[in-house]
């Protein structure tokens, strides 16, 4: 065999000392976390395992669900609709009308008979249906740094078409607050005997009133243009301090929601007639929407609402049902020790 020319094509031995050493750096070092070598829990869940587990939780969902369903239905709540009761019977046929004649009195009367106690404090809402808050060009016609920067309420960026009015910039500007709920109610007990009082201090969020609403930002040409659109402000109090605004100015997520409007701090007895006097003057007519006053105590769950404990309970009644449906199975159909075996013998090839 002739002997190999060192002088002919083909890479030299230096440059595979190098190639090999370049790879080697590359390679990471070893590790067995890196390699997933460590130890691994595989376990493989036996049918009594499932049906006990299912049982737990099943055991522990269904007193969760009864507990929360007894919470809710301890609450007391009150719902009236007035959209339409308090409209003149000569003017059903055209609310809008009605509600846009400034010259027509909107106060309406409407009663109450109290079907439980109801402890203090007493919880007031209003609820508007068909009213969609999440709207895009809705939410974003507002300007948060106006509303908490006294140096900064010139500025009505985002806030079209509610920005200016006669040339002068808008405090509040925005849809949101110029759309300001403004329907008012005041209560009394019994035959007009006693007045119920009703508390508007701190039915907003604190984090709300001091961080999101300056406390030296006044109202400024509010309402001013060509179509008001809600209610008023006042001026001589900085937008920290007007707390319908702030809670209205809350974007509800659907289209159905209740805001605070304020709370009785009184206990009122089973029977008591509650007489309010409400001022309707919100305009829901044009979007066909709904108006309801709520009057409502709390729970340690919060309002009168099931949705939670019946999913619990539901939850914990379809485990039951899978454990039961898995014990039949698993007493019709019993396993062999083979099913649980992570080997299995590989099947033949057919030729």
């Amino acid at each position: 065999m002739p002997p190999v020319n060192s002088d002919g094509a083909g890479p030299s031995s230096g440059e595979d000392g190098s190639a090999a050493a370049a790879k080697k750096r590359n390679r990471p070092k070893y590790h067995r976390f890196t390699q997933q070598e460590l130890q691994a829990c595989k376990p493989i869940l036996i049918p009594q395992t499932v049906i006990l587990v299912l049982v737990f939780v099943g055991l522990i969902f269904i007193p969760i669900g009864l507990a929360c369903i007894a919470a809710s239905n301890k609450v007391v709540e009150l719902v009236d609709r007035y959209d339409t009761k308090c409209v003149p019977r000569n003017m059903l046929r055209n609310k809008v009308a009605y509600i846009q004649n400034s010259s027509i009195d909107k106060t309406c009367t409407r009663v109450f008979k109290v079907p439980k106690d109801m402890k203090k404090p007493i919880y007031i809402y209003y609820q508007l249906d068909k009213f969609y808050q999440n709207h895009r060009r809705y939410v974003k016609s507002l300007n948060d740094i106006q509303l908490r920067n006294p140096k900064k309420v010139a500025n009505t960026q985002y806030c079209s078409p509610e920005a200016t009015a006669n040339g002068r910039p808008i405090v509040p500007c925005g849809l949101i607050a110029w759309s300001l709920f403004n329907d008012t109610y005041s209560f009394t007990r019994g035959h007009g005997n006693e007045t119920l009082r009703v508390n508007k201090d701190g039915i907003s969020w604190k984090s709300e009133r001091n961080r999101r609403f300056g406390k030296n930002v006044y109202p400024k040409n509010f309402q001013n243009g060509t179509l008001i659109g809600g209610g008023q402000l006042n001026p001589s109090k900085p937008l920290s301090e007007q707390e319908d605004l702030i809670v209205w100015m809350r974007i509800a997520a659907l289209p159905t929601f209740r805001k605070l409007y304020g709370r009785i701090d009184m206990d009122l007895q089973a029977g008591d007639r509650v007489e309010v006097t409400m001022q309707n003057n919100y305009n829901s007519y044009s979007f066909n929407g709904k108006k309801s006053l709520v009057l409502s105590t709390a729970g340690w769950l919060g309002g009168k609402n099931a949705f939670l404990g019946r999913a619990y309970a539901i939850v914990g009644l379809a485990c039951f049902l899978l454990a039961l449906l898995l014990a039949l199975l698993y007493f019709v159909f019993p396993m062999r020790e083979e099913h649980l075996s992570l080997h299995y013998i590989p099947a033949r090839l057919v030729r």
